[in-house]
This record gives C-alpha cells, sequence and structure tokens, in this order.
C-alpha cells in the first residue's frame, strides 16, 4: 500500500516536470529578452535601413481620387526613383499670428495682411527721432481708434538733398477694423497731373519733393477701395501693406516695388531716392535642409570681399573695358559661375558692405548683394568682415534684414558668445536615415581692436579683430556635441519595389570603416596667424603643401589671438579614439580678407584657404582675374576637393584637401 502510494506521488510529480520547466524556461526567456538585454544604438542601427531592419513595406500602390497614383509617403519610397526626397515633403505654410502684430510700428520685415486706411507726408525742420509728435500729422484720440495711429516711416525722403531740405516722412494709419475702407494702390503724379479717375482717389498734401530746389513738385495719391469686410481673398491679397524708402538705382526689397518715377533723380555724386510699396503679404521663400545629392555630393561656392554700395559701384584695378556699375557687374559674374557650377550653398565670407562711407545705408545695399543668389534659389549663409559695420548699422540688425532674404540660412548666434554670426550648419545625407554627414562653421572674426580717433570725429582703425576665448569655447562646445558616425558613410541602398530588399555594396565587398565625427569646414572673414605659418612638407614629395598666390600684400591676420587655432581647431578631433590615424575634426578654413591672395596651406593637418577676390568693386590687382573658390564634396563628405573658377572660366589649382587621394600625412 504504501509502495503504491510513493509511485502515484512520483508520477504525479513527473507528470508535472514539463510544464513547469516550460514556464520557468519561458520566464527566464522574458526576463532576458526585456531586462537584461538592453543593447545599445550603435551608428550601423541608425544607419542601415535596408535587409537588416523590419518596415511595413505597402506593395500596393496609392491610388487617388481620380483614379491616378499618388506619390507614395511612406519612409520606403524616399530617396527612390518615384518617390518623394525626405526635402521635399510639402511642410504646412508656417501660421502668422496677424493679430498680434503691432499696427503702430514700422517694421517692413513684419509679414502684415492688414491694410493702410490714410497715407500723409511731411516735412520738419528738426528730426523727427528728436521732435517726436511735433512733427507727425495732424490727428485726433476718435481718428486714432477709427483708422488707427499715425505711424512714421522713418526713412529721409530728402537724405541725398543736403542739410537745408530737413526732414522729409510718410506716414500712414493702419487698422484691423473691418468697417474701414483700405488703401488698394498708391501712384505719383506732378503738380499738373491726376488720376484718369478721381472716383476713391486721395492726393497727400506736401510735396514729396518739398525742400527740394530746382525740381518741380511731386505729389502721392493713393486710392481708398473698398472695406476689408467687403474684400474678396483676392481683393485683400493685394492691397497696400506697407511703404519704405530705397536709395541708389538698385532693385528693392524682397517683396517690394519701385513707385516711379524717383522722387530725388540721380545726379552725379548724389545718388537717387524712390519710394516703395508692398502689396498683400509676401513671405520670403525658406531655404530646403542642406543635403547631399543621391550620388553623395554636395558643392560649396564661396564670394569673399563683394565690397557693395549705395551706389551701383566703381571698378577698381581691373583691365576690363568697358567697365561701369561694378556692383552690377560683380552680380552677373556670380550668376554665371553659379549656372557652370551649379553649387547647393552659397558661403559670402565677409565684407559684403564696402564701408568707408559708401554703404552709408545698409539696408539698401543688403538688398541687392545677394540677389544673383536668390534668383537661382539657392540657400546661402553668411559671416560678417571687417568693413560690414563700418557705416553705422549694427551687426544684429543686419543679421534680422539678412534672415528677412529668400533663401537665406544666416544665424545670429549666441548672445554671450563674442561676435555676431557664429553658428553650426549641418549637411545631412538623402536616405530616410537623414544622418549629419558634413558640419560647416561659421564665425564672426570682428572688426577692428584698436583705432585712432582724430579732432573731427573719424575713427582710423589701426589693428584688427580677432577670434576671442568665448567663441573658442562655444566651437568646442558645438563639436562635442556632434556625434560619431561610421565612415565612410553609405546610404541605404534597399530598394522597396515590391521586390527582396537589396544588401549594400559595402556587405559584399567589405570596406575598411571608422567610427567619427562628420568631416567639418569652417568659414570666417579674417585669417588666423597660424595662416601664415610654415606649410606641412608632403611626404611623397617632399614639397610644401602650399598651392596658390600669395605673398603680394602684407599679411591680414591680427596682431593679437588668443590661440583660437592651438586651443580650439588643434583640440577638436574628430574621433575620441587616440591613435595615428586620428586627425582634427575642421579639415578646412576658408578665409577672406585678402583679395589678391587665394592659396591653400595646410599647417598641422589643417587646410587654410583663401577665396579670393570675386568682385570688380574691391581693391585688386591689374592681371588678377576675379576668382570664386569652390568646395566639391564627394562621398558623402569623406573627400573635399577644392578649385578656383576664373572670370574667364579657367579652372585652378585643382586639388584634393581631405580623403583616401589626399596628401598623407606621414
Amino acid at each position: 500500500m504504501v509502495s503504491f502510494s510513493c509511485y502515484k506521488l512520483f508520477r504525479g510529480l513527473r507528470s508535472m516536470c514539463a510544464p513547469i520547466a516550460t514556464v520557468i524556461g519561458f520566464s527566464l526567456m522574458l526576463t532576458y529578452v526585456f531586462i537584461l538585454y538592453q543593447p545599445s544604438r550603435g551608428p550601423g542601427m541608425k544607419q542601415r535601413m535596408g535587409w537588416q531592419a523590419w518596415a511595413v513595406v505597402n506593395l500596393q500602390p496609392n491610388v487617388s481620387s481620380n483614379g491616378g497614383v499618388s506619390p507614395s509617403t511612406s519612409n520606403s519610397s524616399i530617396g527612390l526613383p518615384g518617390g518623394v526626397d525626405w526635402w521635399n515633403v510639402t511642410k504646412p505654410e508656417e501660421k502668422v499670428d496677424f493679430a498680434n502684430l503691432p499696427l503702430d510700428v514700422w517694421s517692413p520685415l513684419l509679414p502684415h495682411d492688414t491694410g493702410f486706411s490714410e497715407i500723409a507726408v511731411q516735412r520738419c525742420v528738426i528730426n523727427p527721432d528728436v521732435g517726436g509728435d511735433f512733427c507727425y500729422p495732424d490727428s485726433t484720440s476718435e481718428d486714432d481708434a477709427i483708422k488707427g495711429k499715425w505711424v512714421r516711416v522713418p526713412r529721409n525722403l530728402n537724405l541725398e538733398g543736403g542739410y537745408m531740405a530737413g526732414w522729409l516722412n510718410m506716414y500712414y494709419r493702419r487698422t484691423r477694423r473691418q468697417d474701414i475702407n483700405l488703401i488698394t494702390d498708391v501712384q505719383l503724379f506732378s503738380d499738373q497731373e491726376q488720376p484718369s479717375s478721381l472716383e476713391g482717389w486721395h492726393k497727400a498734401s506736401t510735396s514729396v519733393r518739398a525742400g527740394l530746389g530746382g525740381l518741380p513738385p511731386l505729389y502721392l495719391w493713393y486710392k481708398i477701395g473698398k472695406t476689408a469686410a467687403d474684400m474678396t481673398v483676392e481683393e485683400k491679397a493685394n492691397i497696400i501693406t506697407e511703404l519704405d524708402v530705397l536709395y541708389g538705382e538698385d532693385v528693392p526689397w524682397y517683396g517690394f516695388e519701385k513707385l516711379e518715377p524717383a522722387t530725388l533723380p540721380k545726379h552725379k555724386r548724389r545718388e537717387a531716392t524712390w519710394i516703395t510699396y508692398k502689396r498683400g503679404v509676401k513671405i520670403p521663400p525658406r531655404a530646403p535642409p542642406l543635403h547631399f545629392s543621391h550620388s553623395g555630393k554636395f558643392k560649396i561656392l564661396q564670394v569673399a570681399d563683394l565690397h557693395f554700395s549705395v551706389s551701383q559701384g566703381v571698378c577698381r584695378d581691373t583691365i576690363l573695358n568697358p567697365c561701369k556699375h561694378s556692383d552690377n557687374l560683380t552680380n552677373s559674374l556670380i550668376s554665371h559661375v553659379i549656372d557652370q557650377e551649379k553649387p547647393d550653398l552659397i558661403v559670402f565670407t565677409g565684407d559684403q558692405l564696402n564701408g568707408q562711407g559708401t554703404s552709408w545705408d545698409p539696408k539698401s545695399v543688403l538688398a541687392k548683394f545677394s540677389r544673383a543668389v536668390a534668383e537661382k534659389g539657392i540657400p546661402w549663409a553668411a559671416v560678417f568682415g571687417n568693413h560690414d559695420e563700418e557705416d553705422g548699422m549694427r551687426k544684429e540688425l543686419q543679421v534680422s534684414l539678412m534672415k528677412g532674404l529668400p533663401f537665406s540660412l544666416v544665424e545670429r548666434g549666441p548672445k554671450d558668445v563674442h561676435g555676431v554670426s557664429n553658428y553650426v550648419l549641418k549637411v545631412y545625407s538623402p536616405d530616410a536615415s537623414k544622418t549629419h554627414a558634413l558640419t560647416l562653421y561659421f564665425l564672426d572674426s570682428g572688426s577692428y581692436s584698436k583705432g585712432v580717433l582724430d579732432w573731427f570725429g573719424f575713427f582710423t582703425p589701426t589693428e584688427y579683430d580677432w577670434i576671442r576665448q568665448s567663441q573658442i569655447d562655444w566651437f568646442l562646445k558645438q563639436s562635442a556635441t556632434i556625434g560619431q558616425i561610421e565612415r565612410p558613410f553609405r546610404p541605404d541602398s534597399g530598394k522597396d519595389l515590391g521586390s527582396i530588399w537589396q544588401r549594400q555594396d559595402d556587405q559584399i565587398t567589405p570596406v575598411v570603416r571608422k567610427l567619427a565625427k562628420p568631416n567639418a569646414l569652417m568659414f570666417f572673414h579674417i585669417p588666423l596667424p597660424e595662416t601664415y605659418s610654415k606649410a606641412d612638407m608632403n611626404p611623397s614629395t617632399g614639397k610644401p603643401l602650399d598651392v596658390g598666390i600669395s605673398g603680394q600684400e602684407p599679411h591680414g591676420n591680427a596682431k593679437n589671438s588668443d590661440k583660437f587655432f592651438e586651443n580650439g581647431i588643434l583640440k577638436a578631433m574628430e574621433s575620441e579614439h587616440v591613435g595615428h590615424e586620428n586627425a582634427q575634426e575642421v579639415k578646412v578654413i576658408g578665409n577672406g580678407h585678402c583679395h589678391i591672395t587665394e592659396n591653400c596651406r595646410r599647417v598641422q593637418g589643417v587646410w587654410m584657404c583663401f577665396g579670393g577676390g570675386g568682385s570688380y568693386s574691391g581693391y585688386s590687382k591689374v592681371g588678377f582675374d576675379r576668382r570664386f573658390r569652390i568646395y566639391d564634396i564627394t562621398e558623402y563628405g569623406e573627400t573635399i576637393r577644392t578649385y578656383k573658377r576664373t572670370e574667364k572660366d579657367e579652372i585652378l589649382d585643382d586639388m584634393i584637401l581631405a580623403g583616401p587621394r589626399a596628401p598623407p600625412f606621414s
């Protein structure tokens, strides 16, 4: 009996072993998968999107309501033939809070959709900035409440008319009320002229040439249309929303049109003055994210030292004949170079403005310096040179204006860092991973650190500025945030076309890879002292790595230094690993400033290159053709090639700066 009971007990235990073991084993497996096993996300997991990763693949085309095939918006179609590239995906339009835009402040860059109810022209014998309400048109509190308060356009129409001409300004009222009739058109007529039909037209009582002797009177007329409530969408899009003044004969600000004729015509050295106006809301087109092509290419065109003025420019040091209106000739040359090179980014490396008293209205000059680039729809960036701030407009305001131009990527930079225009741009891979594959640093090298003030109040600079310690700290901090990627980078090559995903090429033919930050280029205006140091030697040829023209002008660096090269550039490495092959993150530094210096010199592993003068408005040397430096970056940032294109379309000093075919280090 006892033996029978033990037999039943052991048989029962044996029957429970299998399910108990199964439960325990399954629990251990779940514990390992979800708790113990925590893989780190390496660069391979981020980059490889082909057969190594799972994804939902839709094998059926998206059929639109009209029976056609619409583009797929899934990641599987991004970057593929017939698909939509990620940078071309339509984004929702930027929403503007029109209701909170100020009505009583003149700010022509604001995208106002509210119109004017009244316009006036007022002359004042004292500066309105000092005179205040004394110079404003008459008004009542009732009119202010109904039509809006008077707003002064702080641009003197008599600025070029001499001191005795006084101050002549336009004023307008802006209102959001839906029951007020709004201005739909503006025109200029002489004293003997008027609109063909006077219905709705009103005349500003003061001539826009008041105070200018020897010129016939010219009056501003404006037409009052429907109320905002009665207007259609098309009609409201054509109301007058802003007024401005342009000095010189060049193009007005983006979105504005010139009002013919000039209120003050050009005469000898006196520049013309124009009234400009804007209809509706004109938001400048934004630049798409910077990205490599599907073949791994990205090209940068460096434009150095434009030296543009309010006038159309005066040619300097050239055999070009005839040479008239140098600013316009330079823009035409830039347009031609763009057509030949087809760059992905334009970099202006300082001295866009000539300063020295000729760019006395920086806003009018800034309206034209990037015109050739904007007309081509190419993104552009800029840094400041030593002349850009000479004629009074602070860099902070210039940055605000630049950001309001089409396709601008300019940034102000952190306020607690010395200078303006310290910022970083990143270039991404074209595949769905959008991997950061190239870094572009921009720094403000300043203008002048010392100078002499003469008895007449004129400042004469004696020493150039330099990159300060706060900028060095900022650069190292930015560099530390750049993540390492697997290099050479290879994008996802899987083809989600209803067939099995294809393997990447390097999985068939292995290549040597490394974990490192993307290569970087850096741009600023004034060169470092190390730019003129002894060049590295090419171990293959025994010759110094110094290619191009130099030594035709004095050194352009500052006398003082916070040792940016030693304490910044040489300390920012591309990898955390210490080894023979580890190199600096920044491979190339691009400078302007020296117009007839255009060489590239490698110093302690870093190439320092001058752009060479490309403008007919800047100083040069007879026989030295205007030229532009191009950086042709291939293999998704791995290879950096450079050369120069001259005004005669000659290609000079084509060379590899970084990559497998670059000069070795040892």
